[in-house]
């Protein structure tokens, strides 16, 4: 009966005071990436498979990735995957920029009205999916943090991105260039924005408890 009422005393004690002492809280970084010129829209080069095919529209290359360069990470940290898809559609990767975490599936749904082919050559993670008609999808497990490019060997302005990461502090920019990456321990970190192989310099973002931090970049 004594204890009983020690720990009732003690669960009190906790509820008025707001609760047992809780972990740090968690913030954010978000910002911008900017371009000081124009991105190039690049134009539809011809290939073999472009028999009586229609031309590819222009590749729009402002979507980028921004991304802690290194995160503490705790002991038995167990890494959330993804299950994701990569279209193939007018003849274009849709998303060209994907960023996902190691172990995660991606999916290459053909939804064109022609063969396509799915391969990549990166060290980290290379495959070769063959050549697939539409209706037909074919998927890759990434096992490795990297950055993958990915091709179809039939057209060959077709290529889009892949980054592997091995922690989950990352976001692709919207259509305007924004990011938003949240809980993030407190702690001062190393920021880079990546687009298309070319990385900014790390940029140093400290994160308060339960609070934000604005960090824009601009790449040239």
């Amino acid at each position: 009966m004594t204890g009983f009422r020690l720990a009732l005393s003690t669960v009190c004690a906790l509820a008025l005071a707001g609760g047992p002492p809780l972990a740090r809280d968690r913030g954010a970084i978000r910002g911008r990436v900017q371009f000081t010129a124009p991105m190039p829209m690049i134009e539809h080069r011809p290939a073999v498979g472009d028999l009586g095919g229609t031309r590819a529209q222009a590749i729009d290359r402002r979507q980028s990735v921004v991304y802690l360069d290194s995160v503490p990470q705790p002991a038995f940290y167990e890494l959330k995957t993804q299950h994701l898809r990569m279209d193939q559609r007018d003849e274009r990767f849709d998303p060209r920029v994907l960023a996902i975490t190691v172990g995660s599936t991606v999916d290459f749904p053909n939804s064109d009205t022609k063969f396509h082919n799915v391969f990549s050559l990166s060290r980290a993670n290379k495959f070769d999916l063959g050549r697939y008609p539409p209706g037909k999808t074919g998927s890759v497990k990434f096992d490795k943090p990297g950055i993958v490019r990915v091709f179809c060997d039939i057209h060959s302005h077709m290529n889009a991105f892949i980054l592997v990461f091995n922690h989950r502090f990352f976001d692709v920019t919207d259509a305007d260039g924004r990011y938003h990456i949240d809980n993030i321990p407190p702690g001062t970190y190393n920021v880079i924005a990546w687009n298309e192989g070319l990385a900014s310099e790390p940029r140093s973002a400290s994160v308060p408890d339960g609070g934000s931090t604005e960090l824009d970049f601009q790449l040239r």
